[in-house]
């Protein structure tokens, strides 16, 4: 029988994938892991893990606690701010924000993961009389709310074809205030990488099954608008 060859460059590939693998699960823990505990979350083992933090610590991606445990080091943060100054997050996503509350939608806030929480990063208040009590810099719960769903849902790693067998807007009634409904959807950047979820909210009782229609149709349109600008790939027809 014969033995098929790995194509060159395979066995680089699944390295790369490996090591992000453990710098993801290391940026969603929201505090330092074990050895053990970065086996469960990643399934790796822990000879690999050890290999893989090896070469992460060599570009102080990963650091090394005194007390054993593991955390994202110096390099994570510079190209954190690195991302923001080439990639101009916030001038991508605020006019994208104004722009949905000019066509009289809810108010408009972007929000990512911020360890076990979300952070509520830019917002619009709506020009409704009566606003949810939203604000940006506010952290909120992982486990409620749409805006939250979305972020758990989406940042998983989801080959294309997973994407377009899911709804690409989350919808929540009354899941983090009972007063508050709101619609979230997914921004994307370059090479499908999840940057975080455009959100509309307000009070219930404007969620009319006409309102939700016309909604959708302006958020789905400024998320991929601003999936493109950020050189990413709205995975949606």
């Amino acid at each position: 029988m014969a033995i098929r060859k790995k194509p060159p460059g395979e066995e680089g590939v699944a390295a790369v994938n490996r090591a992000l693998t453990v710098v993801v699960a290391l940026e969603t823990s929201g505090e330092a892991m074990s050895l053990a505990e970065l086996s469960r979350k990643t399934g790796l083992y822990k000879s690999t893990l050890l290999r893989l933090i090896a070469s992460l610590e060599q570009f102080a991606l990963v650091v090394a606690r005194p007390d054993k445990k593991y955390c994202l080091g110096p390099l994570a943060l510079r190209l954190g701010r690195s991302f923001e100054a080439t990639d101009h997050l916030q001038d991508q996503v605020m006019p994208a924000l104004e722009r949905l509350v000019e066509e009289g939608t809810e108010s408009a806030s972007f929000h990512v993961r911020h360890g076990r929480q979300r952070l509520c990063m830019f917002r619009v208040d709506s020009r409704h009389s009566t606003l949810d009590r939203l604000k940006a810099g506010d952290l909120l719960p992982m486990d409620r709310g749409g805006a939250g769903k979305a972020i758990r849902t989406f940042e998983q790693p989801l080959s294309r074809e997973d994407l377009l067998q899911m709804e690409n807007v989350v919808e929540s009634f009354g899941a983090r205030n009972p007063a508050i409904a709101g619609i979230s959807a997914p921004v994307f950047g370059v090479g499908g990488i999840f940057c975080g979820v455009i959100s509309l909210s307000g009070p219930i009782e404007r969620f009319t099954d006409s309102n939700i229609r016309k909604m959708k149709r302006l958020l789905i349109t400024e998320c991929r608008g601003v999936t493109t600008a950020l050189g990413g790939e709205w995975p949606w027809p």
